[in-house]
Formats: structure tokens, C-alpha cells, sequence
């Protein structure tokens, strides 16, 4: 997912969720920040590595991919952005190291996505927007996983999409890749950049989603495709339904976050409390651009009548670097910091504990609840 989602969906759904309008915004704000605090973020205002919620492009490049290295790459990755869907999964006549990655694919209404909810309830905001982050990826990214690995994430280069006719005609067209990181993608021709095939199990070309280029990013995009790791059969991608399920559910999250409801459960979704605003969503999903952004920001502006402002990741940082001792703690970022530090902790020791080593293990931390931070 992108900014439109992460940002202006979210804000949405927390308005709609019953949060007030700056409230949604740090929400909002803390899940587009997930994108964005990577190690050179954290360089600026000298914040701990640990706390790194993605890595960028030229880190990767010089990135290590011994076992140390994997596990880094692996602990940002799998924690927050393609959750695992289930960590005991079994899959016949497959060895236990190709289990320990196939078990870290992505998907919807795992167990983890529960404890990542749970793990926000009664911490400040930035500890939901994270949340939302996460629970939104699973639902975008599901199939792929956060490790480099070709048995897993390698796909063929039969793309197909699958789009309506002005007739209303359901029709199929091939989907074409190239390897130019500038270039942007053309969804009227059909050309997308991808990652460049590498052969290397451990090739960072071989992580997450990259070899189908942005294509689950795109909320309009429906495909099929043919993954590695379902013994290279097709399986379809329906973008549309998927952004439709992952926004509901994160209302559900949230108004479990606000302590509306008492229990947060998989699968379950706030379809009630949308089902005014359905045809509305699903028509900004089903659109198709390449970012949706203007479009939810018009629809959160409608929801909460206030302006949402643009994001701006320098925002915070002026007041994390002029604190002092004392109150950073209460700083913007400091809570952020927290809240990554803390669930980074919780998914890769419900990894370990499953008895997978791609991620190593961390020592939890506990984050203050939100009035102790107030």
C-alpha cells in the first residue's frame, strides 16, 4: 500500500471509528511514518536503529545477507509489512528450512494480527497508527513474504490483468515488466517496473512483493499471477474487495482501540458502520490511478469537515531534537519510536517461539499506557 492508503484511508476509518479529527490525524500520520523511519530517518535525530520500520533502496543495496544480516532484514519485513499469516502451517514433504520461510508468508486474519491489535489497546495513538499499518498490509501484500527467498517470492512473468469492459464485460489483457527503477509505471499500456530476476535465494530482489512491482499497491488492480510457492499454479488477486475488507477491518480495530467494542476477533469487520459510505469506497478503490490520495482526502474531509494537511515527515522532528532528558519520552516520535521498538519485539519473538530463526530473537519492552505519556 501507499500514502493514499496509509494516510488518507486511515484517517477515515478512524474518523469513522469515532476518533476526533486531530486525533485521526496522529493515527494517520504514525501509519504513513511506518513507510518512512528507516535507519537514515533515525540518523537525523539520533534514535536508536532498533526502532527502523523499513529499510530504504540504497540501504538495501549494501545490506548484509548472512544470517545476521537476513534476520535484520527479516525482523523489519515480516513485522511490518507482511505480517505472517500462520506460524504452524504445514505443507507435506518440504524441508524444515523451506518451512521456516514458507510459514512467514503474508495474509489476513492471522493470529499475529490479533496480538498487534492487543498490543496497541491503552498506548498512545502512534502505537494504533502502527497498527493500522500492519493489519492494512496483510491485506495488500498477502502471498508474498518479508524474507529474501526465490522459492518463495519468485513468481513467473505471466501477469494477467483482469478488468471490466465499458460494457461491463469482465476481460484480461498480459501485463508487461521492466526493470527501471525511474521509470513510472503506465497502467494504460500495461508496463510496470518489477524486481530483476536473480537466482540467488537471498537476493534482496527476492523479497516481498518485488517481483510483482507495485501491483499489489495499486487499490483498482485486479490480477492473475503464478507464485513459487504454490507450486507455480495461478491464484488471483482481487485489489478491489481486499483495500474493501482491510478498510472495514480497520474500523472494527479501532473502535476495539477506543474500547467501543470488547474484544478485537479475525474476521470480523465494521461493515455497519461503512455500509453508508460503501459505494463511495468502493468507487475510489475500483478507480484507476496510480494514487488515490486527492480522492480519500476529499472523502476525509467530508467525514470530519477539516482540512487534512499534507503529510510532511519532517513534522516532528524539530520538537524530538530540542528535548530534553526529560520529556522526550512525550515527544511525537518518542511515542512512535516506542510503539516500533515494542511490536518489532512482539512479532519476532512469536517467530522465534515457533521455533523459526529467520528473525532471531529481541527483548520485549513495555511501552507506557497513552495517560502515562499524556
Amino acid at each position: 500500500m501507499q500514502i493514499d492508503f496509509h494516510y488518507y484511508a486511515t484517517y477515515c476509518a478512524a474518523i469513522i471509528a469515532g476518533y476526533e479529527h486531530e486525533e485521526a490525524l496522529d493515527i494517520a500520520y504514525s501509519a504513513q511514518l511506518v513507510d518512512l523511519c528507516s535507519k537514515t530517518f533515525l540518523n537525523r535525530i539520533k534514535a536508536p536503529h532498533i526502532a527502523a520500520t523499513t529499510q530504504l533502496q540504497l540501504e538495501m543495496m549494501d545490506a548484509r545477507t548472512d544470517i545476521l544480516g537476513l534476520q535484520e532484514i527479516t525482523r523489519i519485513w515480516a513485522s511490518f509489512h507482511f505480517l505472517p499469516r500462520d506460524l504452524y502451517v504445514q505443507k507435506p514433504h518440504r524441508t524444515k528450512r523451506y518451512m521456516h520461510k514458507y510459514r512467514l508468508i503474508c495474509g489476513p486474519n492471522g493470529d499475529l494480527v490479533v496480538k498487534t491489535v492487543e498490543l496497541a489497546k491503552n498506548k498512545p495513538l502512534q502505537s494504533v497508527g502502527i497498527a493500522m499499518h500492519v493489519l492494512a498490509d496483510t491485506w495488500a501484500h498477502m502471498n508474498f513474504a518479508g524474507t529474501p527467498s526465490l522459492v518463495i517470492n519468485n513468481t513467473t512473468n505471466e501477469f494477467t490483468e483482469i478488468y471490466t469492459s465499458d460494457d461491463g464485460t469482465e476481460c484480461e489483457r498480459s501485463i508487461k515488466f521492466r526493470h527501471s527503477a525511474t521509470a513510472p509505471d503506465d497502467l494504460e499500456k500495461g508496463l510496470f517496473t518489477n524486481s530483476l530476476f536473480q537466482g540467488n535465494e537471498h537476493s534482496i530482489m527476492n523479497l516481498g512483493h518485488g517481483r510483482a512491482g507495485h501491483l499489489p499497491d495499486y487499490s483498482y488492480m485486479k490480477y492473475r499471477y503464478v507464485p513459487a510457492w504454490n507450486d507455480y499454479k495461478d491464484i488471483v488477486k482481487d485489489n478491489p474487495s481486499d483495500y474493501m475488507m482491510a478498510f472495514a477491518q480497520m474500523v472494527q480495530a479501532m473502535k476495539y482501540l477506543r474500547g467501543e467494542i470488547e474484544v478485537f476477533e479475525k474476521d470480523t469487520y465494521a461493515f455497519d458502520d461503512i455500509s453508508q459510505f460503501k459505494d463511495q469506497i468502493d468507487s475510489i478503490l475500483r478507480k484507476k490511478q496510480p494514487d488515490a490520495s486527492d480522492d480519500w482526502k476529499a472523502f476525509g474531509e467530508s467525514l470530519s469537515g477539516k482540512e487534512i494537511p499534507a503529510f510532511d515527515s519532517d513534522k516532528y522532528i524539530e520538537e524530538f531534537n530540542n528535548s530534553n532528558r526529560r520529556n522526550r519520552s512525550r515527544t511525537f516520535l518518542a511515542k512512535f519510536i516506542m510503539g516500533a521498538i515494542s511490536h518489532k519485539g512482539m512479532v519476532t519473538n512469536e517467530i522465534f517461539k515457533s521455533g523459526n530463526i529467520l528473525t532471531g530473537f529481541t527483548k520485549e519492552i513495555r511501552i507506557p499506557k497513552k495517560e502515562e505519556t499524556a
